[in-house]
């Protein structure tokens, strides 16, 4: 069976955003001081960590970025010179991946690594209806007996999976110690020094982060095939399948808003910065004015005036999910469009302080055209606040899309995301017995990325902003212990 690559709009931003990451990590090998920042980034034990929780979420988000439509299957089809025809499904590598918790959709609610429904139905038993816990379609299928087998057997497939997640770590501390062999003097003291905790890089508590992935991720991998792990929503859908969904739509957000925000903040803050005057009175009104509207009324109408576009010119896309895809990529650009004001003020201050620099003066007074100077001097000095700002707006956006889609105005409710699925989970908190495991996965995922996104966003900001450093604790913890005068120590003094 064939299938035909789709493109999205949102596919394109993305495979940009690589190709310039990977274009921007090449560059810094030849650019001392940034690369000597990004190694004290990797030194933070914090911000290493959260690096690789953010790669395992980001792995998630190319995996689902690859889409294609499968070719459909009918004798018309097999003749040389027939019309090729496509289905109207767009799928991605991870829908491949998942297939099999596509394929396990059951009729209504199903609790964690359940067998049973979770609400009663009409069950026919002989000549009389009767109302009971029905068995579910696919989850725990495989029991005979599940009221005997059902703790046995979930207790076995997660002893296997944290016995694979156990041998799929050590797998890994056996490729770092293979690696760091050659620095540390053969393999033996390179594993005891990464035990022990002495490399130049906080490998122990990285390796302590993939064994908590490995050991979290194993036991899942050994249930999904015959279980919902984390259960089934109102439509029967696996829960699991829906969090993992909505990873790259939280991507897409956080990143590629954040990205349509510093055309506007960076040009209009150097100006404002450099040319004074009207024009920074008149980018200072502009902003000013944009702060005043409440943002979630500007974004909801902006996305509302969108929504009228697209329901009218339904013969702009073949599938839905094109629709969708379009209609994300416009809320990113709007998000972008509504939130620039803050990055320029900063911008604009930093650029009015290096305005005044003797270098600058300097190359002014021997006649250097404006554009050469906010292009070679004052750029380069701002790109510090860019990328902190950056980084850090990255989980308030993935925040602000839950609350913009809780509210009706986020993503199509055809796409996967924390926002949509909480927003479908409010109905079902409040039913008795309550339905919480579709909240509590969005909720967990969502932490995780945020949690991990703004760990490593602390250490981006310490170490390209001198300003945040602080003392380390144990320095500070010695001082204090110290006593006043002692050989070798200095005295603290109020």
């Amino acid at each position: 069976m064939g299938f035909k690559f789709v493109l999205l709009w949102t596919d394109v931003a993305l495979y940009a955003l690589v190709a310039g990451l990977v274009f921007y990590v090449w560059r810094i090998r030849h650019q001392p001081n940034s690369k000597a920042n990004w190694m004290k980034v990797l030194r933070d034990p914090a911000a290493l960590c959260s690096l690789a929780v953010l790669l395992l979420f980001v792995a998630v988000a190319v995996l689902d970025s690859v889409h294609f439509r499968r070719q459909l299957d009918f004798a018309g089809n097999s003749a040389p010179d027939a019309q090729v025809y496509y289905g109207t499904r767009t799928e991605s590598l991870l829908d491949v991946a998942l297939a099999n918790q596509v394929r396990m959709r059951e009729v209504s609610w199903s609790a964690p690594l359940a067998y049973q429904g979770f609400a009663k139905e009409p069950v026919q038993k002989g000549a009389d209806i009767v109302r009971e816990y029905a068995r579910l379609g696919h989850g725990g299928s495989h029991l005979k007996n599940p009221e005997q087998e059902w703790q046995g057997d979930v207790m076995a497939r997660t002893a296997r999976g944290l016995l694979g997640g156990a041998v799929a770590f050590a797998l890994c501390v056996l490729a770092a110690g293979a690696l760091l062999a050659r620095s540390h003097g053969g393999f033996s003291n390179a594993l005891s020094d990464l035990a022990r905790g002495h490399t130049d890089y906080p490998l122990r508590p990285l390796m302590i982060t993939l064994l908590v992935i490995c050991l979290l991720c194993g036991p899942v991998i050994a249930l999904m095939d015959v279980y919902h792990v984390f259960g089934t929503d109102r439509t029967g859908n696996d829960v699991l399948y829906q969090a993992m969904k909505s990873v790259r739509t939280a991507f897409v957000i956080g990143t590629l808003a954040t990205i349509a925000t510093l055309p506007f903040a960076i040009v209009l803050g150097i100006l404002g910065g450099y040319f004074k005057g009207w024009v920074d009175e008149l980018i200072q009104y502009i902003y000013t004015t944009l702060t005043a509207v409440p943002s979630v009324l500007l974004i909801a109408a902006c996305v509302l005036m969108m929504q009228v576009f697209l329901d009218k010119h339904p013969e702009l896309f073949e599938t839905g999910a094109e629709r969708s895809d379009i209609k994300i990529f416009l809320l990113c650009v709007i998000l972008g469009l509504t939130g620039w004001a803050t990055l320029c003020r900063l911008v604009r201050g930093e650029t009015l302080k290096l305005r005044e620099l003797d270098y600058v003066q300097a190359a002014t007074a021997f006649g250097v055209s404006h554009a050469r100077i906010m292009s070679r001097h004052i750029l380069p000095n701002v790109m510090h606040l860019v990328l902190i700002t950056t980084v850090l707006s990255f989980s308030d956006l993935i925040l602000f899309e839950a609350v913009l889609t809780y509210i009706g105005v986020g993503v199509d409710p055809s796409m996967n995301s924390f926002g949509g699925m909480i927003n479908l989970a409010r109905s079902e908190m409040s039913r008795n017995p309550v339905v919480w495991w579709s909240f509590a996965a969005a909720f967990t995922f969502m932490v995780v990325l945020v949690l991990a996104a703004n760990l490593f966003a602390d250490g981006v900001r310490d170490a390209f902003d001198p300003r945040s450093r602080s003392f380390r604790p144990r320095l500070v913890k010695r001082l204090l212990k110290a006593p006043a005068g002692a050989a070798g120590e200095p005295a603290l003094t109020k």
